[in-house]
């Protein structure tokens, strides 16, 4: 457990597991900390070093004078792996961290050597309708009936100043309003990449299938022997939604094999 300074913040992150794979980072949604990996993190340390990191703002790293934006938490994500001496590092995020593990391949391709994207969509208009409704709607102002929610259990346990919630609540806020659309340069990726969505998601299932295309995937038969399949995977969870994917038991079955696939 740990703290490295980078980009003006104190950036939280702590090692788990040792072995011969590829390390590997992990990146937790909105409001949530490196904890909510726990129900998949013995599986995914068994044979490689996992580093779960706080975004900024969420659990143990402060916040800074900064918006919350994924291509500023790539930034610090790639200092860490900077940081760490970790050379090139599998990436793989949840929801907001699957944002910012996407922008970091995007951005910094020289240090992301896999990629795993877990329940985000590739632009806005790739979640239902009704979900950018409510990111519309939301406010500083949820802040106190979300004191309720577990979520804030989690963020006053861990957080150097709990009294920043509201803070966190508005800015995540803001974040959520702003336009955007990373298809094109999702189509640029190097980095081999699985896309996991659950059948229940929150996203588009024709948008999960749309950004597995600019991925590669799905424009054609493998072959008999599987020799035209694709670099990029698509896994869709049944049973799952994007509120409790995490705690999937087929979560780690799918992407450990990818992690572990050869080059």
């Amino acid at each position: 457990m740990s703290y490295a300074e980078i980009n003006g913040l104190s950036l939280y992150f702590e090692g788990h597991g040792s072995g011969p794979g590829e390390p590997l980072v992990l990146l937790h949604g909105g409001f949530g900390a490196g904890e909510t990996f726990a129900p998949v993190l013995p599986a995914l340390a068994e044979q490689r070093r996992v580093v779960l990191v706080d975004l900024q703002g969420h659990g143990r790293t402060a916040d800074i004078d900064r918006p919350l934006r994924p291509e500023l938490m790539a930034d610090d994500i790639a200092g860490l792996i900077k940081h760490l001496g970790l050379g090139r590092a599998d990436v793989m995020g949840y929801s907001l961290g699957a944002d910012v593990a996407l922008r970091t391949a995007i951005q910094h391709p020289e240090l992301v050597h896999r990629l795993v994207v877990v329940s985000t969509p590739a632009r806005r208009d790739g979640w239902f309708p009704e979900v950018v409704a409510a990111m519309d709607r939301m406010s500083a102002e949820a802040a106190e009936p979300m004191k309720q929610a577990p979520v804030h259990e989690l963020y006053a346990q861990l957080a150097p100043r709990p009294q920043d919630w509201p803070v966190l609540v508005g800015k995540i806020a803001e974040l959520k309003k702003q336009d955007y659309d990373w298809t094109s340069e999702v189509a640029t990726l190097t980095a081999p990449t699985m896309l996991v969505f659950a059948d229940a998601d929150a996203v588009r299932p024709a948008h999960a299938v749309e950004f597995y295309a600019l991925l590669g995937g799905g424009e054609h038969d493998a072959g008999w022997d599987g020799s035209d399949r694709p670099a990029a995977r698509l896994a869709i969870l049944p049973g799952a939604t994007h509120y409790d994917i995490l705690h999937s038991p087929l979560l780690a079955r799918m992407v450990v094999p990818f992690l572990d696939a050869p080059a």
